[in-house]
């Protein structure tokens, strides 16, 4: 693995690490900053409606900026909104500092996807890709426990402090590594958002918010189905959690090979299983050992399902695809937001803590047939540039050809 894409994941890993540490370290925060719990909670919302509204503008913004020092702005963003929660002295100055630390997220990674399958070979694009999203599913096994441990002992300000160095160490490392990779001649942001417009781009976009919808309104609720349901204490969610990550990184160790081989394939495959871990795991919850491996095998699927997604948005917005690739990280955010409201719809319905599973399921489905709708209506031929060069990028840069069909 080029020591650049090693950089790219410690990026992912510190972008995890801080979107996810908040939700263990609400109580610690609402009784520092003199807020219930709940109120606290708004912290989350914050953090994911930066994510929105940053990843289409700031990727606009920085449309003729050479990717390699738009990674090292937009990872200095990260770096100080991260101080900045760490310094916030009220609540109204912490919410708006996890909305700037939120900003860079989703043009973070949609750069950085378009960075990373650029480095290698080209029948390697997806497996490049997927590399830098392991930084993601690492950070849930290792840094959001290990960050919540220590704003736990430490105070809360001390896990916004660590993922502010390792921003520093990204930053330090993706200076050394990357190399530089320039713009091409019509890059721009109309240009970008011409290539917002093309239908599979769209298709793609809803692909991502309905069927990863599904995984999030059981994620979100994941915790109290294990404790009403399945009998498993509080003080043990957290290693099930870290196996949860522990599935969603097997998922991106098989996404980049997987697509790299055939794209739609495997986001097909990937939807159809998660509905159908979703619906096993309504049965399964009851027990521990059966919960457990379907637990595992639901974030295996889940993260499946993100690469091919972000490889088939690079691939349809043809020469234009960073802000395409930015967008798929809001359309999760949405998802997240979505999933989280209809799971909580069923449980306030009175269906019970397992109905998520069954709602997540009908989304899945949904997101499934939302991407056959879009490999029929494809008319771009049987294999697509993936985050193609722009006129005046020499060949080496050129990504992969990936089989979209």
């Amino acid at each position: 693995m080029p020591l650049a894409l090693l950089a790219l994941a410690v990026v992912a890993f510190g972008i995890g690490t801080t979107e996810f540490a908040t939700m263990g370290l609400l109580p610690q925060i609402a009784d520092g900053v003199h807020v219930s719990v709940p109120h606290a909670g708004n912290l989350v919302s914050a953090y994911a409606l930066g994510v929105v509204v940053g990843a289409p503008l700031l990727t606009g913004i920085g449309a003729r900026i050479p990717h390699k020092r738009l990674l090292l702005l937009l990872t200095g963003l990260f770096v100080l909104g991260n101080a900045a929660s760490a310094l916030a002295p009220s609540f109204g100055t912490l919410f708006a500092a996890r909305f700037l630390a939120g900003l860079p997220h989703g043009a973070l990674f949609g750069v950085g996807a378009v960075v990373a399958s650029r480095l290698v070979a080209p029948d390697r694009a997806a497996r490049a890709v997927s590399k830098m999203f392991l930084g993601l599913t690492v950070a849930n096994i290792v840094g959001v426990p290990a960050g919540t441990a220590l704003g736990q002992q430490l105070g809360w300000r001390a896990a916004y402090w660590a993922v502010a160095v390792i921003g520093v160490v990204a930053l330090a490392a993706l200076a050394v590594f990357v190399p530089h990779q320039p713009r091409g001649e019509q890059s721009g942001i109309r240009h970008e958002l011409r290539a917002m417009g093309n239908k599979q781009v769209a298709l793609g976009l809803a692909t991502a918010v309905v069927g990863f919808g599904g995984f999030f309104a059981v994620y979100s609720y994941l915790v109290p189905m294990l404790t009403h349901l399945t009998g498993i204490s509080d003080s043990s969610t957290t290693l099930v959690l870290a196996l949860y990550g522990v599935g969603m990184t097997a998922g991106t160790l098989l996404a980049g090979p997987l697509t790299d081989r055939a794209l739609r394939p495997t986001l097909y495959g990937g939807l159809a299983l998660l509905a159908a871990a979703l619906v096993t795991f309504y049965f399964t919850v009851h027990s521990t050992v059966p919960a457990l491996l379907t637990i595992t095998f639901i974030g295996a699927m889940g993260s499946l399902i993100t690469t091919p997604v972000q490889m088939l948005l690079m691939a349809k917005a043809k020469n234009a695809p960073t802000m395409a690739a930015a967008s798929n990280h809001s359309a999760f955010n949405l998802a997240n937001a979505g999933g989280a409201w209809i799971g909580g719809l069923v449980i306030s319905a009175g269906w019970g803590w397992a109905a998520p599973n069954l709602a997540g399921a009908v989304l899945a489905v949904a997101g499934l047939g939302l991407a056959l709708v879009a490999g029929l209506t494809d008319r771009g031929g049987r294999s697509s540039e993936v985050a193609a060069a722009s006129p005046g990028e020499s060949a080496e840069q050129r990504p992969a050809p990936v089989e979209t069909s």
